[in-house]
């Protein structure tokens, strides 16, 4: 009981704190999106996507690996082993963030211009560089707390980063258009605000790592362990690198696919709509698109970040029951809680286009990308329990695989499809990962996601889905009597509303959720259902 408590009360940590960090940076996305011009969010889009990949390099999978030690290392009683391994992780963070910051600062004027096909965006891409110098060692203190089980310090750094990287980048962009200054320099403003964010994050893991030393010190034999310890450092980078090598590979799949995207959507859409679209097109993914589809995978995020460590434990003392009931309740909750929200973004896709942002196109670009994400929640999560499980390499040439498919897919849609073929080539990139996935896991530990439900849960899915897109083309129509952004408010709200109520109540009816299983799921989880459980309970009576 207390094991799921913790592995829970870790993913909603994490997923509240990646929850604030979202709406933040989509916070971030929607005044810098009127406030910048095609070229502007282009720019905008080619510099975070650019950082985002790197900064994936620099740290080389190592916080996931290093909260995989941390907590074996921890449940096998060596805790200054586990300390040891987080110094080695640190040196190399300093030496990873000064040669890829080099590498992106120096290197932005050839990617702009030969790779991207956007040159405006250089100035961009360098004042975001400075952020890789920070950036990796935030990075391994998160996973060091993490392993240790502490979920909060990581989660308030993030939420501070983005704090400080939204006022940053809104003021500093207002600041420079209001100086007289064109696209480039107010997209390279609100780039440098991600340096900013990096300092704050730092300052809180700081401060968490102050006083977790404090706790330290105060237990005795933790000290005398620490003075007896003496695990060689090459020895730890030899342990570190052979995990995290094909962690990163797994990690960067979103990443790699956000900067396959940057890289060539003005490139292969220009000799069809013509430059100009092309770079409207990319600005629409970038900026509206990306922003409003990185919502749905935050809970599998948090249960990624927070799987590894249990999983990775209950490896180390054997506990394969253990093991089988976490890999089970992960998949289950990151599907079930993943597709409401993805049904409920699409269907609103045009409204919440009209709400946020200087106009309506890029709608179906949003709705597209944002349907493809459950393939991605789960990717994500069944690429943890691999990592957890000690097979990192498996989720590598898993991963490697989809990418090629995403290559492929792409220059063979784009033709034809032309932007949504691109966005296909995405959803199936995450679908062909999560079915390697899925076969290999169900090889090792026989495990059933939910069995012979699935019926139902397509049909809850369908049918909640197709409510909520006639509810919210019924609300549109209220643009005629109100001001346009109240009636998508409006909209939103009420077909949202419309996708979560009529889900939740097939899940129940159709039998997907069952009475029997409710102490599986999450407390407040199980105050919702449980009154919902007397429809179940009927209709059974009626079936005699």
């Amino acid at each position: 009981m207390s094991n799921k408590e913790t592995f829970l009360k870790g993913t909603l940590i994490l997923a509240a704190a990646a929850l604030v960090a979202r709406v933040l940076g989509l916070v971030q996305r929607v005044p810098l999106e009127h406030l910048l011009g095609s070229v502007g969010n282009a720019s905008f889009t080619i510099a975070n996507n650019a950082y985002l990949m790197l900064l994936t390099v620099a740290t080389a999978g190592i916080p996931s690996t290093l909260s995989k030690m941390v907590s074996e290392r921890y449940a096998l009683d060596r805790p200054s082993e586990a300390r040891r391994v987080y110094r080695a992780a640190l040196i190399f963070a300093a030496a990873a963030g000064i040669i890829i910051t080099a590498l992106l600062y120096f290197g932005a004027p050839y990617f702009a211009e030969h790779v991207a096909g956007v040159p405006q965006s250089a100035l961009a891409i360098q004042a975001l560089a400075p952020a890789l110098l920070l950036f990796p060692a935030i990075a391994m203190m998160r996973g060091y707390f993490q392993g240790r089980g502490n979920m909060t310090a990581g989660g308030i750094s993030q939420i501070v980063e983005q704090v400080a990287r939204v006022a940053t980048a809104i003021v500093l962009a207002f600041i420079i258009l209001k100086l007289g200054y064109g696209d480039r320099e107010v997209a390279a403003g609100a780039s440098f605000g991600g340096v900013m964010g990096s300092l704050g994050a730092l300052a809180v893991m700081l401060y968490y790592t102050v006083k977790l030393r404090r706790q330290d010190r105060q237990d005795r034999q933790d000290q005398f362990q620490e003075e007896s310890s003496a695990l060689p450092m090459m020895r730890i980078y030899k342990d570190i690198f052979k995990l995290s090598i094909p962690i990163v590979l797994s990690s960067l799949t979103v990443p790699a696919v956000n900067f396959i995207d940057t890289s060539i959507v003005v490139r292969l859409l220009s000799g069809q709509v013509g430059l100009d679209q092309a770079t409207t097109q990319l600005g629409y993914l970038g900026s509206r698109a990306q922003s409003v589809a990185g919502i749905p995978p935050i809970l599998a995020i948090a249960l990624s970040q927070s799987l590894i460590p249990i999983i990775s434990a209950a490896f180390a003392r054997k506990d394969e029951q253990h093991l089988q009931n976490q890999m089970t309740l992960a998949l289950r909750i990151s599907i079930l809680t993943g597709m409401p929200i993805v049904l409920a973004l699409c269907v609103t896709a045009y409204s919440i286009n009209g709400l946020l942002f200087s106009s309506l196109g890029g709608s179906g670009i949003i709705a597209v990308l944002t349907l493809g994400t459950i393939f991605q929640i789960t990717m994500m999560t069944s690429n943890s329990i691999l990592i957890g499980m000690g097979k990192p390499r498996i989720s590598m040439v898993n991963v490697m695989v989809g990418i090629v498919v995403k290559f492929a897919a792409s220059w063979l849609l784009a033709g034809w499809l032309g932007i949504y073929g691109i966005i296909a080539a995405t959803g199936l990139c995450f679908l062909v990962i999560t079915l390697l996935n899925l076969r290999v896991l169900k090889g090792i530990v026989s495990f059933s996601i939910m069995g012979r439900r699935w019926a139902g849960f397509l049909t809850a899915v369908v049918v909640s889905g197709a409510i909520g897109y006639g509810v919210n083309e019924a609300c549109i129509l209220l643009v005629h009597l109100m001001p346009a952004r109240v009636a998508f408010l409006i909209a939103c709200c009420i077909a949202g509303a419309a996708v979560l109520v009529c889900y939740l109540l097939l899940l129940v009816v159709l039998r997907v959720l069952r009475r029997d299983e409710l102490g599986n799921y999450p407390r407040m989880l199980q105050k919702v259902l449980r009154p919902l459980m007397r429809l179940q309970r009927e209709s059974t009576g009626q079936r005699g």
